[in-house]
């Protein structure tokens, strides 16, 4: 089959070279409409009982997460002249295009009760500018006095001030939320500037937007990186300029071929996504290396340039294709997650590989077969001291001291087991940032001193249309917050009953004492307002209640406290809110965005491991096609599962955890790993008829032909992997230092433990494959 795909390419060059043009075209032509995402990524899928409840709380209350925070420490804030700045400073960020709302100390709301209409009056306690220091002394009187605002606004003791700044919904998962960020961020600079203070940010916003311009520059750091460093590899083992650039360009073509789909089926670019372009250029440049290492092998043997390329297509076609394959359903396994950012990730990157296979399988001879044939430096890296010298000292490994192998080996296990003892998982909202990044620090600066700013929510439906407004509710509620401000991991809540509370106190004008839950005479007339229409009482309850009165809320924030310790916070609150809300009267739910990414961090651990041992069933099926016998099956495994156990041995060593970006390791590692053993076992195969089926010098061939070559393209993923350790995401950086290191340990036990193991198990091997070869025969007669 090969020999006719061979002659099928070298036949048609002109029409294949149109056909891969036409297409790069179009594919360039659609991968300037490649867009970043900017929403967060649905790690659940639809029939997920988490996400469910979070689209419900969505559909009464609305979104919950559209705001970000800006924090200011400053203890001379409440001088006169500082203080009109700050209030000015806020209303300019209020009239910015696409701010919906920006809310401060400045623009805090008094609530008085009109005796003669019966109502209550709400009017803005500060004015656009205080004309004197006794002025601000005093409104600062009454605003202390105000309980409300305490923990939502301001931490007294910290002397940290909030702004709380809302984006238009329609504006939040798009484009433009950056620009909107970027402008309150040159509004408020020149404030830090003027009175040489720093302000913090943080929200959901807020880290989104951060992390998108983060992964849009390293989209181009590591293109840049990869192609650099790869060409320099290249160059350094074929000291030919040519094999260089014709090997970018089959890359780069695969890079236009991967925007080009993202475009295609629909998908933006993710901060996995966004690994795919360099992630090709990795995986691609080994199928041109082992392709020109061959061209060169066959034209020193023959001097003939044509039955050169075509024996490179011949021999190493089948080999070539089947490593695609199994690295591509290394990925393709992530489709199996049924999480709409791991799905994409699978389509495009399995896709995409398969055609950097084709690519290469055409480009390289049919390139090549318009070229002059290589000259004598350009293979005289066959001869190379060192590759033979290594290579001799690995034939010399595995024939004459496998009994010291195993022994490493099994001091290597013991090591190994250890280490995976340690190993624990979670995950945090901003897990995979920078201790030092801003999006870290900022964060850590509002946790310890508002307990954070992640929301939950819980959902109380009573059944019954006014149930919520009930004093009986009210009370239950007011319970509840009590019980919830014990946990160190949350802020203050507010519901109802805080609302309750602030308006009671304007009954009793402003008294502080008075702030506490109103009696049913005092409710009445909190009730009474909020039905009269117009009443501005709506805006101040309304945000805790649904259309009907039937359905309330209580909104809190949290700690980052990760996933393991969430599953653990979340049973403990929905205990106390059945306390005082029993299941057989209400229904209650904890949701929030915080709740939805814990679980779908969890779904995701579960599913990556399912993805693994998928990725391991269909590549065990790739090598039983090839030998069509288990026992070659099993051997081929081991060399690749070690790689897998020490690397998690080490993550355990170094406390690195468990979580989607390193479970991800471990299925895409996988699938490349076995590369090596795939190209060491066709030559292996397609040199046991000609040694008799001995087994010993068909490893001995095997080693001569495909040992440099294993070398040289292990070095390539090696350092083309490890360029992701400078990524300032934690996932990306362990990716590629976890990768590159298993990668490296593939490589040795390829080349070391697989033919030791050949050898020891040599005649049970020797006798099954000489039975099948002559039943094989038999059945073609």
């Amino acid at each position: 089959m090969w020999d006719r795909i061979a002659k099928i390419i070298l036949n048609s060059r002109i029409t294949i070279l149109i056909v891969i043009g036409s297409i790069t075209v179009f594919m360039g032509y659609k991968s300037f409409d490649a867009q970043m995402s900017y929403s967060y990524p649905q790690m659940l899928p639809d029939n997920d009982s988490t996400f469910i409840q979070y689209n419900y709380f969505k559909k009464v209350f609305g979104e919950e997460a559209g705001a970000f925070v800006i924090g200011i420490k400053d203890p001379e804030l409440f001088k006169i002249e500082r203080f009109n700045k700050y209030l000015a400073l806020v209303r300019k960020i209020r009239e910015q295009y696409g701010i919906s709302n920006a809310m401060s100390i400045g623009q805090t709301i008094n609530v008085a009760k009109n005796d003669s209409t019966q109502q209550f009056e709400f009017k803005p306690l500060f004015p656009q500018k205080i004309s004197s220091q006794e002025e601000l002394d005093s409104l600062m009187i009454i605003f202390k006095n105000l309980p409300f605002y305490s923990g939502l606004l301001y931490n007294d003791t910290a002397n940290v001030y909030l702004t709380a700044i809302t984006l238009q919904k329609e504006l939040l998962d798009t484009k433009e939320r950056i620009d909107i960020i970027e402008n309150v961020y040159t509004i408020v600079e020149e404030f830090e500037k003027e009175h040489n203070i720093k302000f913090y940010y943080s929200g959901l916003p807020y880290i989104r937007t951060e992390t998108s311009k983060m992964i849009k520059g390293e989209l181009k750091m590591f293109i840049i990186l990869t192609v650099l460093v790869t060409s320099c590899i290249i160059f350094f083992f074929f000291r030919s300029f040519k094999a260089v650039f014709f090997s970018m360009l089959i890359v780069g073509v695969g890079v236009v071929w991967s925007l080009g789909a993202l475009v295609l089926f629909g998908y933006k670019i993710t901060i996995l996504t966004g690994m795919i372009p360099p992630l090709l250029i990795v995986i691609g440049v080994p199928n041109t290396i082992f392709m020109l290492n061959k061209y060169h092998i066959e034209y020193k043997r023959q001097g003939n340039k044509i039955k050169a390329l075509q024996r490179v297509v011949t021999e190493i076609g089948n080999a070539i294709f089947l490593t695609n394959f199994t690295t591509a359903a290394g990925f393709a396994t992530f489709i199996l997650t049924t999480s709409s950012i791991l799905i994409e990730f699978g389509i495009v990157a399995s896709l995409n590989i398969i055609g950097l296979f084709l690519l290469a399988l055409t480009l390289i001879p049919i390139i090549f077969s318009f070229l002059p044939p290589p000259k004598h430096r350009h293979v005289k890296h066959l001869d190379k001291r060192w590759s033979i010298g290594a290579v001799n000292g690995l034939i010399n490994n595995a024939l004459n001291n496998r009994k010291k192998i195993y022994i490493v080996l099994l001091v290597l296990f013991l090591f190994a087991a250890y280490g995976i003892s340690k190993i624990h998982s979670t995950g945090y909202m901003v897990d995979d940032v920078p201790r030092d990044h801003p999006i870290y620090t900022d964060l850590k600066f509002f946790e310890e001193r508002f307990n954070g700013i992640l929301p939950v929510e819980i959902l109380i439906d009573t059944k019954e249309p006014q149930g919520a407004l009930k004093l009986e509710t009210i009370k239950k509620l007011d319970s509840l917050q009590n019980t919830l401000s014990k946990y160190p991991e949350l802020s203050k809540a507010y519901s109802l009953a805080e609302a309750s509370k602030f308006l009671r106190q304007a009954i009793y004008d402003g008294d502080v004492s008075r702030y506490k839950i109103p009696v049913e005479r005092e409710r009445l007339i909190i009730a009474k307002n909020l039905n009269m229409q117009g009443s501005e009482n709506v805006n101040l309850i309304s945000s805790y209640l649904d259309t009907l009165h039937q359905i309330t809320r209580m909104s809190v924030n949290m700690l980052d406290v990760g996933t393991k310790e969430m599953k653990t916070l979340k049973s403990s609150i929905e205990k106390d809110i059945k306390t005082y809300f029993p299941e057989n009267l209400y229904y209650t739910i904890v949701t929030g965005a915080s709740m939805v990414f814990s679980r779908g961090t969890e779904y995701l651990i579960k599913n990556l491991f399912t993805s693994l041992a998928a990725a391991i069933l269909v590549i065990s099926l790739v090598m039983f096609s090839m030998f069509r016998y288990w026992r070659v099956v099993a051997l081929s495994l081991i060399p690749n599962l070690i790689p897998q156990i020490m690397t998690a041995a080490l993550m355990g060593y170094f406390g690195i955890t468990i979580k989607p970006s390193t479970v991800l390791i471990f299925s895409i590692a996988f699938g490349i790993s076995t590369d090596n053993t795939i190209h060491f076992l066709t030559k292996f195969q397609q040199e046991l008829r000609n040694h008799s089926f001995n087994i010993k010098n068909t490893i001995i061939t095997t080693f001569r032909e495909r040992g440099t070559t294993m070398m040289y393209t292990s070095t390539v993923l090696f350092f083309g992997f490890l360029i992701f350790a400078l990524s300032d995401f934690e996932g990306t950086k362990y990716l590629g230092i976890l990768v590159s290191l298993i990668l490296l340990f593939a490589m040795f036990a390829n080349l070391i433990i697989l033919p030791s193991l050949l050898l020891t198990f040599e005649k049970q091997l020797s006798e099954s494959l000489l039975k099948k070869s002559k039943k094989k025969e038999k059945s073609k007669k």
